[in-house]
């Protein structure tokens, strides 16, 4: 075995917006520290805070320097105005994302909300840097600003409770616009759900958690509700960006048909056998497979590890037991480890499927993409 099964790329692109949402956590990224974490804000809840400040100065006269919204579970949290600009029949403000010690790609980017008179309630359009949705399976229908029922909640609501103070219809045109958002969206997952032109305004809850595990499974999921919206029934989850593309050449997939599984396998196929398509390939570099192939469902090398004895056994080379690493395993053992980790990896995920309809296959490879091992039908 070669220096070339040495582990594969981590995907570039960012979880959440369809990435950067409410927390990320990329599989390139090192175990966050020990001590406390500050926390941010979604895009959302900047949204809503702008929002607030804009139809404030509309219908009031009042510039406010902060405002104070309410999030989906109560709290209330104080957003500093860096912009506010307002004309005779139109107000505009904009807040400065702040994501906390979480990795998110929207971290500092300047959320701008214009409001306007309009007819028929509150309607969302989408400005400069935020994308439209193309693709059906997703919580918003095709043809709509990329804005997530959540933070369009909350804009509502604000609509609501203004036009109550003020004695005014809530009929307003709500633009939101992220500055630099078409750009950032190339760093995210949003083109291949179908979000074109910029980011998603997202958030459930309104906070960032640093390092949470969910807005990564969130766009898994989205991933799968549009494959099975576009009729796809073959899909592939992979570990990163060589086993991506080596399973996409393999099966002859589409672009809709893979999925940025990155660590989280337990995510992906718990979602995939409530929402089933007919197929299922995994791929991924041998040292993650090895963790799932032992029975892992979250593969960061901080929250899983290899029993090395365990996997020697297995293969039967015993002096894989020494190695201290599955790459200098695989040196080692070569082929037979190889096919070792792929059997045992379909194992588990033919465990976790349990009698949903769903068939699966798992690919081992290394780092420029090779393949290295297969297990199930072909």
């Amino acid at each position: 075995m070669t220096a070339s099964a040495q582990p594969e790329k981590s995907q570039p692109r960012q979880p959440g917006n369809c990435a950067g949402h409410a927390g990320a956590y990329s599989p390139g990224m090192t175990a966050p520290p020990e001590q406390p974490l500050r926390r941010g804000w979604t895009t959302g809840a900047c949204a809503t805070a702008a929002l607030k400040a804009a139809l404030t100065a509309l219908w009031t006269g009042q510039r406010a320097a902060t405002v104070t919204i309410r999030l989906p579970r109560g709290e209330c949290p104080d957003f500093a105005i860096a912009a506010l600009h307002v004309g005779d029949d139109w107000a505009e403000a904009a807040v400065i994302k702040d994501a906390g010690d979480d990795p998110d790609v929207t971290h500092g980017a300047e959320i701008r909300v214009r409001v306007a008179a309009s007819a028929g309630g509150v309607r969302f359009l989408a400005g400069d840097g935020v994308g439209t949705v193309t693709k059906p399976g997703l919580p918003i229908a095709v043809g709509e600003p990329a804005i997530n029922p959540v933070p369009r909640k909350m804009m509502e609501e604000v609509v609501a409770e203004l036009a109550g103070d003020c004695g005014r219809a809530p009929d307003v045109a709500v633009t939101v616009s992220v500055t630099g958002g078409a750009e950032l969206a190339r760093k995210t997952w949003n083109p291949r759900l179908g979000i074109v032109g910029g980011l998603s305004v997202l958030g459930t809850t309104g906070i960032v958690r640093p390092f949470s595990c969910s807005a990564w499974i969130a766009s898994i999921q989205r991933g799968i509700d549009v494959a099975r919206a576009e009729g796809l029934g073959h899909v592939a989850g992979c570990t990163g960006a060589q086993s991506e593309a080596a399973v996409q050449r393999l099966h002859s997939l589409p672009e809709g048909a893979m999925l940025d599984m990155g660590d989280f396998a337990g995510g992906l196929i718990g979602y995939l056998v409530r929402h089933p398509v007919g197929r299922l390939t995994i791929g991924g570099g041998p040292a993650k497979l090895a963790k799932l192939g032992q029975g892992a469902r979250d593969l960061h090398s901080a929250r899983s590890t290899v029993d090395m004895a365990r996997l020697a056994a297995d293969c039967g080379v015993p002096d894989v037991a020494d190695a201290g690493t599955v790459l200098q395993a695989l040196d080692i053992a070569g082929a037979p480890l190889a096919d070792t980790i792929a059997r045992q990896a379909l194992v588990t995920v033919t465990g976790m499927i349990g009698p949903a309809a769903i068939v699966a296959d798992v690919v081992v490879c290394d780092r420029v993409g090779t393949i290295l091992a297969k297990a199930g039908p072909r």
